[in-house]
């Protein structure tokens, strides 16, 4: 197949890449500045310049693929508190995708995330593929975008990826950002008694996971990047502490925002998350270190 992959330089899209080209795929990646041109190419894949603002970029590309795979994301609207604005640039630019790709049964691959089924009101269980939502926030706005074409002849389907995708590519993700933390405070942190729990998921695992996505998910797939059902935040936290060998401490709710910054809803979020239903519809079996042994080997810990 010959792909087009939007996110293809970034923590994510550096393994994913890999991962086609390795299958035999064609890889042409979106890239916004020289230097993700320059990734790109250093992976084995071809460049396409333009960001999600190109729509026409993003649809001549769609149509001249076999397949997409949409990974990009405007993190840096949604860190600086536009959420609003993140989201509107994603669904333009998934609408643009689609537009090409109608009536054509070419496979897009779409990312939301696991924490919208917290979102969505799941609590005190597990969430499952088959937890859908009408509507109400933006990952799930846009989940119900791209499941919903396949009611237009596109082989669509979405990856809800666990907020923790962590591996040694790593750099500016939720691990980071938590060790960092802990780092500046110097000690590591849990809010109330850290029971709650986030999955978690390999880099590379999820790479997989997409590849298998784009060659067989059936049209209007919801599906799981989740290798840990759910690791406590406490855990977690034990577990930085241990490896920068600083204290680790139970802080309240009302200190949480100055100690997590962007992060204080989700250091908070109970987020169980099941991939059963993934694992057997496309045979993946995650193979890659979990979330505890992954830190555990002292990348993220490096000066």
């Amino acid at each position: 197949m010959r792909v087009f992959v939007t996110g293809a330089s970034g923590h994510l899209g550096s393994a994913v890449v890999p991962e086609l080209l390795s299958a035999g795929h064609h890889v042409v990646g979106l890239a916004r500045s020289d230097t993700s041109a320059a990734a790109i190419e250093k992976l084995g894949g071809e460049a396409r310049r333009g960001d999600l603002s190109d729509l026409d970029v993003l649809r001549d590309e769609a149509a001249a693929s076999d397949g997409v795979i949409h990974l990009a994301f405007r993190h840096d609207l949604m860190l600086n508190g536009d959420l609003a604005g993140a989201a509107s640039v994603d669904l333009d630019a998934l609408t643009a995708l689609a537009d090409s790709l109608a009536d054509s049964g070419k496979p897009l691959v779409g990312t939301s995330g696991t924490a919208m089924l917290v979102m969505g009101g799941i609590v005190g269980r597990p969430g499952t593929e088959r937890d859908t939502f009408p509507g109400g926030g933006y990952r799930i706005d846009a989940e119900n975008f791209v499941v919903g074409l396949a009611s237009r002849g596109v082989r669509s389907c979405v990856v809800r990826l666990a907020p923790t995708v962590h591996s040694s590519l790593d750099r500016y993700g939720f691990i980071a950002a938590i060790t960092a933390s802990a780092r500046q405070h110097g000690y590591a942190a849990y809010v109330g008694d850290g029971a709650n729990r986030w999955p978690a998921v390999h880099t590379l695992d999820a790479a997989v996971l997409y590849r298998l996505a784009l060659e067989k998910a059936p049209a209007g797939a919801r599906l799981h990047g989740t290798a840990d059902e759910g690791v406590s935040f406490r855990q977690l936290a034990e577990t930085i502490g241990r490896n920068l060998d600083i204290p680790v401490r139970s802080i309240d709710a009302d200190e949480a925002g100055e100690y997590f910054g962007f992060l204080e809803r989700f250091a908070q979020m109970d987020n169980p998350t099941s991939s059963t239903v993934t694992r057997d519809l496309l045979g993946w079996t995650p193979t890659h270190p979990g979330l505890i042994a992954d830190l555990d080997e002292g990348h993220y810990f490096r000066a």
